[in-house]
C-alpha cells in the first residue's frame, strides 16, 4: 500500500502564496514511475484537475484556470510532490488533494478516475 499525506494548506488573503506538499510513504516504489497530480474540490462541486507531473518530472500540465500562477514539482528522492501557488484568488478556495495515477502520458491524467491513490486533502481558504 501507498499512503499520501498533504500538508501546507491554510487561510491566506488574496494575492498571497502557499506551498502544498504531498509526501508518499509505504510501497513508494510502486508509484515511482507514475504520474502524480493535484486536484481540488470546493463545497458542492466535483473534484477538478489542477496539475499533473510525469514520473520523471520532465513533463507538466496545468488546468486553464491556473494561468501561470501555480507550479507543480516533485522530488523523487524524498518521495514528495509540491504545488507552489502564487497570486491566490478567493475562487481557489477548496480542499486540495494529491493523487498517484497511472503511468503514461500526463495528457491522459485529467480525470480523477485515472488515479489509484489519494491523500486525505488539505484545506486552502483564500479571503478577499
Amino acid at each position: 500500500q501507498v499512503q499520501l499525506v498533504e500538508s501546507g494548506g491554510g487561510l491566506v488573503q488574496a494575492g498571497d502564496s502557499l506551498r502544498l506538499s504531498c509526501a508518499a510513504s509505504g510501497r513508494t516504489f510502486s508509484i515511482s514511475a507514475r504520474n502524480m497530480g493535484w486536484f481540488r474540490q470546493a463545497p458542492g462541486k466535483e473534484r477538478e484537475f489542477v496539475a499533473v507531473i510525469s514520473w520523471s518530472g520532465g513533463s507538466t500540465l496545468y488546468a486553464d484556470f491556473v494561468q501561470g500562477r501555480f507550479t507543480i514539482s516533485r522530488d523523487k528522492a524524498k518521495n514528495t510532490m509540491y504545488l507552489q501557488m502564487n497570486s491566490l484568488k478567493p475562487e481557489d478556495t477548496a480542499v486540495y488533494y494529491c493523487g498517484a495515477g497511472a503511468p503514461g502520458s500526463p495528457d491522459l491524467m485529467l480525470s480523477p478516475e485515472r488515479y489509484g491513490y489519494w491523500g486525505q486533502g488539505t484545506q486552502v481558504t483564500v479571503s478577499s
